[in-house]
């Protein structure tokens, strides 16, 4: 507290304690000076609560300086999105920002429509459906930050943000299940005749496979986000089919757990018995749908994987090995596909990590949305995204050698003897 003011109330206070002492006494005029001090000393405490040292200087108090309110929202320009896009841009244009055609992004628009609809009582003019989505879309594939896009859109790096998550989050809570689920039986029918008209094989309805994603790991619990390379990442589990669209993904393991683990805290392995079933006698053995795996899975009735290289390998095992690496092709190619789409995914994004498993969700998902929309791909998108990769190399696969079941080993050498019988045997290129 300032000396002075300090000062200043112990005189008056003194003030006060003489003059009640001289109430004591019986004199009429020392009770009157006691009261009309007393009044003067609140005056003086409440002005000093205000401006101490003007009070008790007995200054006049100024009045305070009138400040002219500046403007609540600062002028942005939308002349990109309102007159260059949406007017000049060209189809192979709107494509290169925005990963599909105008056709296909109209249906994407009515297809999120309930999630990212502005409000209906906006304090200001809301950002239109059409330019929200547009923010998102252009946000996951160029990777660039919130601040550069907000600066191409003409809105604040919050408002991107906001926007990114609204659409990821209300993605995966509400839409996601149209665009990637579990085939039906006669879905899956239809996936094994193809995959055996491409590849040979019999009853397959998918491959599966992991893909890390980096990230900005939290500094707690750093470690177990750091894979075997040495970057932060999130696993990708999906499953392919053989247009190279995902019906089922995983996305929550951090980037040091082995792709076995990764299986068996995914959605996949705990309902694998509602898989769509029918089995086909080959070779007098019950041969159920399955999923080809690399060996990183373990083998299993409805996971498939080929035989671990040994000088005891028969040229049978070494050609079916051959012709399930050829099949397998197809979940390498869907996920170059995506990452080429979305290029959020190739490098690490300034997204909060707990926000990262919305996007490669939602990513996945507009995967199998342009997909299914026949969308081509640009040769330059494969093209920039093999250097991006090249920057954070994906870890190999560690073969996982235990608990193989005895009925998966059965039916993996009745597909091997059916394959020898049926068609040629092939040698594995060095």
């Amino acid at each position: 507290m300032d000396p002075t003011i300090m000062e200043n109330r112990l005189r008056f206070m003194m003030h006060i304690y003489i003059a009640c002492l001289q109430c004591i006494r019986g004199t009429t005029q020392a009770l009157l000076i006691l009261v009309e001090d007393f009044n003067r000393l609140l005056l003086l405490l409440q002005q000093c609560n205000t401006r101490p040292s003007q009070a008790y200087l007995g200054l006049p108090m100024p009045e305070a300086p009138q400040t002219q309110r500046g403007c609540w929202m600062k002028v942005r320009s939308r002349d990109w999105w309102d007159r260059v896009v949406l007017q000049e841009f060209t189809d192979e244009d709107w494509k290169a920002n925005f990963r599909m055609s105008r056709q296909s992004f109209a249906k994407l628009c009515d297809l999120m429509k309930e999630v990212m609809k502005p409000d209906d009582n906006p304090v200001r003019q809301p950002v239109p459906l059409n330019m929200r989505v547009a923010i998102v879309l252009y946000k996951l594939a160029s990777c660039a930050e919130y601040r550069v896009v907000a600066n191409q859109f003409g809105v604040h790096k919050s408002t991107v943000l906001k926007f990114v998550t609204l659409f990821c989050k209300g993605m995966v809570t509400s839409v996601m299940h149209q665009l990637i689920r579990t085939p039906t039986l006669e879905e899956a029918r239809r996936t094994a005749r193809r995959f055996e008209e491409k590849f040979h094989l019999p009853q397959i309805i998918g491959c599966i496979d992991g893909t890390h994603i980096p990230i900005l790991a939290p500094s707690d619990g750093f470690k177990d986000f750091v894979n075997r390379k040495g970057w932060p990442s999130y696993v990708l589990q999906a499953v392919v089919d053989d247009t190279y669209r995902f019906w089922n993904i995983s996305c929550k393991m951090p980037g040091s757990a082995h792709d076995a683990n990764v299986l068996r805290q995914s959605v996949l392995f705990e309902k694998a018995h509602l898989l769509p079933k029918d089995p086909k006698d080959i070779h007098g053995t019950s041969v159920d749908f399955y999923l080809l795996g690399d060996p990183a899975y373990p083998l299993l009735p409805w996971i498939m994987k080929g035989y671990i290289s040994s000088p005891r390998q028969t040229p049978e095992q070494e050609s079916f090995n051959v012709y399930l690496s050829s099949a397998r092709t197809t979940v390498e190619i869907a996920f170059g596909r995506l990452k080429s789409r979305w290029r959020v995914l190739l490098k690490r994004s300034d997204f909060h990590f707990t926000l990262a498993p919305y996007v490669i969700a939602t990513c996945c998902a507009l995967h199998n949305f342009c997909e299914s929309e026949k969308e081509t791909m640009m040769p330059t998108w494969l093209e920039e995204a093999v250097q991006f990769e090249e920057q954070l190399p994906q870890p190999g696969a560690r073969p996982h050698n235990t608990g193989e079941s005895g009925v998966a080993q059965r039916v993996r050498q009745t597909l091997t003897e059916y394959m020898a019988a049926l068609h040629p045997l092939r040698r594995r290129e060095l």
